[in-house]
């Protein structure tokens, strides 16, 4: 296996972030010196931690590092202390603004339900049987990038939130979609809300047509709110789910608590520019510098990267099977804790995800890759 050289930008973030993140970063560090790979790691400030140090969530110094890297590895942002801030500058902007200036327009997020830990997902044991399936939300348009617009009125104070989409916009993240499917089972779940919204019929149209060019992949439209409805009574009918920004936020953290926890899932965004990976559960501030948040979903946004965006799928199923066999073992963090588990902190399991690594990278060595 010839060995890659490349620069990964570390946003650690606000709250649990720089836990997990220095997690991830010490699971990839192993994995580099095992397989003899070169990850230079560059750690920049953003979100609130960015606030304060810099004055902005989104540090031009930042920007820059995350344009030069081959990949962006983030935490988390956000939290209670900086509320008050007007949107715009919390440190939520900072992530948004940051997404748009890779130009970052689709977010990929696996939810797969990992054998050991079938017994924590709150579904009868024969519908959790087989939970493994993609959402490819819309990342850079929808409402969240809308106009927002607050007035007083006569009777109060009157909000509105800008929804809307191009047949381009759509066209883009429904094509890797697409691709996602047909290298997948062939099957594509398109959800919209088509029979209320103008954006959502045009969502329709435009998946309905680029359908024509893959006739290998098996297309159905869900209603949104079917849709939720779905993967909870029938998860196992999902292989590859995409939808619109809002939408997509929704249904995805749904995904998550079929799995068992927010903390075990991780997310790829892609489009233009550095492709950045991140677990998709927030800063969780409470949980904060107590040793006690769950790494697993960071430690898989490693292997995603690493499968993804560098084409390293031996390495990345090396990960993976550690953090099965660590699961299989018994060690938990509290949130997927369960009768007769062992339940460990954030470093612990780490560092027991390293020992199987490195147990599995000798017996490799010694046998060679079986098949």
């Amino acid at each position: 296996m010839s060995s890659v050289s490349k620069t990964i930008a570390l946003l650690p973030g606000d709250g649990i972030g720089p836990e997990v993140i220095e997690a991830a970063a010490n699971v990839l560090r192993d994995c580099a010196r095992e397989f003899s790979h070169r990850f230079e790691l560059v750690e920049f400030p953003v979100g609130g931690v960015a606030i304060e140090r810099c004055g902005a969530p989104l540090p031009a110094e930042t920007l820059e590092g995350c344009r030069a890297a081959d990949a962006v590895l983030l935490g988390a942002v956000g939290g209670p202390r900086w509320d008050s801030l007007p949107i715009g500058r919390r440190p939520e902007s900072g992530l948004l603004a940051l997404r748009q200036e890779l130009g970052l327009y689709i977010n990929l997020r696996p939810i797969r339900l990992y054998g050991p830990l079938r017994g924590i997902s709150p579904l009868r044991p024969e519908r959790a049987v087989q939970i493994d399936f993609e959402i490819v939300r819309e990342l850079a348009g929808g409402i969240y990038f809308g106009a927002h617009r607050t007035e007083a009125t006569s009777s109060g104070d009157r909000a509105e939130d800008v929804e809307a989409y191009s047949t381009s916009e759509v066209t883009r993240v429904a094509r890797f979609a697409f691709d996602r499917a047909r290298r997948r089972s062939g099957r594509l779940a398109s959800v919209d809300k088509a029979n209320v919204l103008a954006t959502s019929a045009l969502w329709r149209r435009t998946v309905t047509v680029l359908a024509a060019e893959y006739p290998e992949v098996q297309l159905e439209h869900f209603y949104v709110d079917n849709a939720a409805m779905q993967v909870v009574l029938a998860p196992s009918q999902f292989d590859v789910i995409v939808t619109s920004n809002l939408f997509g936020d929704i249904l995805s953290d749904a995904g998550a608590a079929l799995v068992g926890s927010i903390g075990l899932i991780p997310s790829l965004s892609c489009g233009t520019g550095t492709p950045l990976y991140e677990p998709i559960h927030g800063s969780a501030p409470s949980l904060a510098g107590k040793d006690c948040a769950c790494p697993i979903g960071a430690i898989l946004c490693v292997s995603m990267m690493l499968r993804e965006t560098f084409g390293l799928g031996l390495e990345a199923a090396a990960i993976e099977a550690a953090v099965v066999q660590v699961l299989t073992a018994g060690y938990r963090t509290a949130d997927i804790a369960e009768p007769g588990s062992t339940i460990v902190g954030c470093s612990e399991f780490t560092q027991r995800v390293r020992a199987e690594l490195a147990d599995s990278l000798v017996q490799i060595e010694r046998y060679g890759w079986g098949v």
